[in-house]
């Protein structure tokens, strides 16, 4: 039988790519198979996989739509490649996490919130209306008057209109209320015209203090504490109103209406750093007292099945909600009972069963919003589409990452093309396709180093071949602690009335499936007078001017150095400031809006890339001018900043740092918003290396770290720990736990199964009991024993 001409379109083909680093690169790509792109960090598997083919294929997909709908979506160029051929429907299930809007929950985000409500609308008693009524996102509404009510062709005129919303009315469905520390807004033994106000920016030199002073309102030259009720109230609360001081007309309003508009209504990352610092020191939160945290009115409360109403059942942990939904035998609701359940059984399947649906969204980490978004996906009926991931083991101990590998091969077997970008050895063993990219980062990568099997990976001679069986053994000896940091009855989140002695001065793991406690346990139980330094997951913040450089506090003395040198002000060595180029404003680039077309940006002509003006360029230290600079890697930097003119002992133990974390290649001026999540987790390590603490507190360093990256990382540690730092790591990384001093175990569940520690002492003494999953794992991966 001949094969149909349709079916010979089983290839992605991919030819001339050059996004980012990418040098040309041409490879194809099987068809519904499961292909895993691994190499080192920055070798450009992301800009591969991300930036080029599910790129395209969005572009594509957006097209298809007319241009009035165009209008309202994102403009996406066209990436930097010659021929993409076969693409189907890309979805993306990345890491970024989720928006942190209080109002969305991990129920919400899925479709789980949506079926308990009709559940509860259809079983609850005493009946309280629609499933609208049982959602904190829906207000109850009441209006009168002539109200046209339209219901296809027929139309009723109705005198009144009710809706009937679950939101509680006290804090509108968030959960907690906002109150103000006014200790923090003004100093009361002092007056106005003394400065009493304490909000940043409000100086009395310039308009607000011939504002306040000058209003009438009361006395400026009074403390605050003497002020009378009306004096206090106008202060504070008096609406906006005209005034004229010195002939001038000014409008006068109270301090916390004013600093309400202009900073609290504000997203709190969009601010300033010291008046972000003001706003978190400002504003307190605390439970709505009317709903006590459920974000639910009082009738949505009542209503209840089985003794259980829906703030409870969201409250519930999702392994013990889906034995409950089960148990729910009403024929006139079966299939939607049922469906709820498979969803249910999908949070277990994927490892969030230890999750609540009420658990807010933006408190995800990075892999636990990645596998949130999956749920979505394992039931879908969609076949012949491309699903993307970006390192779905992250986060992931080594117990889950084999139900991790079930899913992908299931998203693959009902015939979809998966594409992963992936470290962990357990997940490239299960591709059928392997693209190994390198040989190194940066400007050293950008080139396909290997593709087939994972058996030729093996044999390839490529960086990933040569470490793809590496195995750390455990340590012979260990470091005795030099004392210890005391945590009594830690009950954060799951927690079960913790007591442990951490040992000082050694390399600390926490270890566990993920949900056991970690976390709570190293970020919410260390005391912070402990001096901790703590470097966590949190995404850090920076826009395409924003580069390593910068983020890193690397730029200030390199331009006082160049300004030092020619005898000129710093400022002029700034791209964003007076030193930057006319034409593209410092950018380099020059974006040009095409309306209903993809935007394009184009190298600027008038600095050809360079950012700073051509004046500026004249300036030269050691034998450089500010753009050659900030073009160079970090350790011909470093080399460049260690002798002669341009010595520059500051710079030079910034370059170090980034060195000793791994990031040697990057070259200083590469804007942040071409990093990888681990090249950005590193770039915040080496940035937090310059504090002075006395404890380390690091949440999975090896994060986006290639096989060979980690042993580096190992020995960056040991560093830390030899010049005298604790270091307390939260890692399920084998090569880690192997080479700690001392191991703390918490298990032996997630969610309430967890929140106790199940193991303390060494590395070795784990292999050797082998009593927990971690240290079954352990023993397997050291090879002691052969996995079961």
């Amino acid at each position: 039988m001949s094969t149909h001409a349709a079916d010979r379109h089983d290839l992605i083909r991919v030819h001339g790519a050059r996004e980012n680093n990418l040098k040309d690169v041409s490879i194809e790509i099987p068809k519904r198979r499961l292909t895993v792109f691994t190499g080192v960090s920055g070798s450009g598997k992301s800009s591969l996989v991300f930036s080029t083919i599910a790129a395209e294929s969005q572009r594509l997909i957006n097209e298809t739509y007319s241009a009035f709908v165009q209008g309202f979506m994102p403009a996406l160029a066209r990436p930097e490649v010659d021929v993409l051929e076969g693409l189907t429907t890309a979805i993306i299930v990345d890491q970024q996490r989720m928006g942190a809007d209080p109002r969305s929950t991990v129920g919400t985000a899925t479709d789980a919130n949506a079926m308990l409500r009709i559940l509860f609308s259809r079983l609850g008693r005493p009946h309280v209306g629609s499933p609208n009524a049982y959602s904190f996102n829906v207000p109850s509404v009441r209006a009168s008057g002539a109200i046209t009510v339209e219901r296809g062709s027929s139309r009723t005129v109705r005198a009144d209109f009710t809706r009937t919303g679950g939101m509680c009315p006290r804090c509108e469905g968030r959960g907690s209320v906002t109150d103000l520390d006014l200790t923090q807004l003004y100093d009361s033994s002092k007056s106005i015209g003394e400065g009493a106000i304490l909000v940043p920016g409000y100086s009395m030199d310039g308009w607000f203090g011939r504002i306040f002073i000058g209003c009438g309102f009361f006395d400026p030259h009074k403390p605050i504490t003497r002020f009378t009720k009306q004096e206090l109230g106008d202060f504070l609360h008096k609406e906006p109103t005209k005034i004229k001081v010195d002939g001038v007309n000014l409008t006068y309003e109270g301090l916390i209406p004013k600093i309400t508009k202009s900073m609290l209504s504000k997203d709190v990352d969009s601010l300033q750093p010291h008046v972000r610092a003001f706003v978190e020191r400002a504003v307190t939160f605390t439970t709505c007292p009317e709903c006590d945290g459920t974000r639910l009115a009082e009738a949505a409360r009542s209503s209840r099945i089985r003794g259980i109403n829906i703030a409870d059942a969201c409250a519930m942990q999702i392994t013990d909600l889906a034995e409950w939904v089960r148990g729910l035998d009403e024929p006139g609701v079966g299939p939607l009972v049922t469906s709820l359940g498979d969803l249910l059984d999908s949070f277990v399947e994927i490892g969030l069963g230890y999750l609540s649906l009420d658990r807010p969204s933006g408190t995800l980490s990075g892999g636990e919003a990645q596998r949130t978004k999956m749920i979505r996906h394992l039931g879908s009926s969609l076949t012949d589409v491309t699903y993307v991931f970006d390192e779905p083991t992250t986060g992931l101990h080594p117990h889950d990452i084999a139900r991790m590998n079930e899913l992908l091969l299931r998203l693959r077997d009902k015939g979809n093309t998966v594409l992963v970008v992936e470290h962990k050895p357990q997940t490239i063993a299960i591709a059928d396709h392997v693209v190994d990219l390198g040989p190194g980062a940066g400007s050293a990568g950008g080139m396909v180093t290997f593709e087939g099997t994972v058996a030729g990976l093996r044999t390839s001679g490529t960086v990933t071949g040569r470490h793809l069986d590496d195995r750390a053994a455990v340590k012979d000896e260990v470091r005795e602690p030099a004392g210890t940091l005391p945590i009594r009855g830690a009950k954060t989140h799951n927690l079960r009335d913790v007591d442990v002695d951490i040992p000082l001065g050694v390399l600390v793991v926490v270890t566990g499936v993920a949900g056991s406690g970690k976390s709570s346990l190293v970020h919410g139980s260390i005391p912070a007078s402990a001096g901790v330094v703590a470097v966590d997951q949190t995404p850090i913040r920076g826009s395409r001017r924003s580069n390593p450089a910068t983020y890193t506090g690397l730029l200030e003395p390199i331009r006082k150095a160049f300004a030092k040198a020619c005898g000129v002000k710093p400022a002029l060595f700034s791209a964003n400031s007076e030193g930057a180029c006319p034409g593209c404003n410092g950018a380099g680039v020059v974006y040009t809006d095409l309306a209903m077309m993809a935007g394009v940006a184009s190298v600027c002509e008038e600095c050809e890339g360079r950012r700073f003006d051509a004046s500026v360029l004249r300036h030269r230290l050691g034998g450089r001018d500010i753009s050659e600079v900030l073009a160079m890697a970090v350790e011909e930097a470093a080399e460049f900043f260690a002798a002669g003119e341009a010595r520059l002992p500051a710079a030079l133990a910034i370059l170090n740092r980034l060195a000793d974390v791994g990031l040697g290649y990057l070259s200083l001026g590469q804007p942040l918003t071409t990093l990888s999540g681990g090249e950005r987790q590193r770039l915040k390590l080496a940035t937090r290396m310059a504090e002075k603490g006395g404890v380390y507190v690091l949440d999975e360093p090896t994060t986006g770290l290639h096989l060979a990256d980690v042993e580096q990382l190992l020995g960056l540690l040991d560093r830390l720990v030899d010049a005298g730092t604790s270091v307390i790591v939260v890692e399920h990384h084998p090569a880690v736990m192997a080479h700690a001093d001392w191991l703390i175990d918490l298990g032996p569940g997630a969610g309430h199964d967890g929140g106790r520690i199940v193991f303390e002492g060494t590395p070795g003494d784990l292999v050797a009991a082998r009593s927990t999953l971690t240290g079954e794992h352990l023993a397997a991966y050291v090879g002691a024993v052969t996995p079961r």
